[in-house]
């Protein structure tokens, strides 16, 4: 049964110090949901319509510890979205982790990237590139912001995000490093390598000074029209391209 009480400790976990405090996160939303339910993570408790319910499977609705029927203003009530007809998972933190660089594959260093909406787009890209792992810096967005849970799609599930002090972790680094810099090399004249460390910058700072000693391989992506900027979802959609072109 959904009390009040519940929906008061559900609210609280949009807050980072309560999320920190419980080491629970929200996850909103047939996709969302659907997806978590695939995934390792541990659900603690799974909020759903019926019909909602009703779409999964016994193995899935298995996974949470506690299964609530709840209609879709209760949702409502607990979560941020302003309407939902499916369902709420409440979800366990990973384990924190040692912090090391993954050798043999391209990963993502992302440098005070602050809006929770752009870091939620750039992990959907990543996964969408087959990128596994994300290094964040410590003022980089929460990645367990419910706006950036949301803005994943799900793919939160397969991307695996650490903070950490950056510059540490590149200058132990013995592969490219490969900064977006408007001082850099045009991306599509660059011989780009299939392991490497791609790094991306602040919406509107770039990449911060103290780790500019560290960029190996400066890069660009030159522009065509009057634009003076791209969002830094947007490019680092059309870097991580490149790394792929055939």
């Amino acid at each position: 049964m959904l009390t009040k009480r519940l929906i008061k400790y559900f609210k609280s976990l949009q807050l980072k110090k309560y999320r920190l405090q419980e080491r629970k996160f929200l996850v909103e939303g047939a996709k969302g949901v659907t997806e978590v339910l695939e995934s390792g993570f541990q659900v603690s408790y799974l909020l759903g319509t019926q019909e909602f319910l009703n779409t999964l499977s016994e193995k899935q609705k298995s996974r949470a510890k506690e299964v609530i029927i709840c209609k879709p203003i209760d949702l409502s009530q607990a979560g941020t979205f302003k309407t939902n007809n499916a369902g709420i998972a409440v979800v366990d933190m990973p384990d924190d982790e040692g912090v090391s660089l993954s050798e043999n594959e391209l990963s993502l260093v992302l440098d005070d990237v602050r809006d929770p909406g752009n870091l939620g787009t750039i992990i959907r890209i990543a996964d969408w590139y087959g990128i596994k792992h994300i290094y964040c810096s410590l003022e980089t967005a929460d990645v367990f912001n419910p706006k950036v849970i949301n803005a994943t799609m799900g793919s939160f599930t397969r991307v695996s995000v650490q903070y950490c002090d950056i510059k540490p972790l590149l200058s132990s680094c013995k592969m490219p490093v490969y900064g977006a810099l408007l001082s850099g090399e045009s991306i599509y004249k660059t011989q780009l390598s299939p392991n490497g460390v791609v790094v991306m910058g602040n919406e509107s700072k770039g990449i911060s000074d103290e780790l500019l000693p560290f960029i190996t391989n400066p890069i660009l992506i030159p522009a065509r029209g009057g634009a003076e900027s791209l969002n830094v979802g947007v490019a680092t959609a059309v870097v991580l391209d490149n790394f792929f072109r055939a």
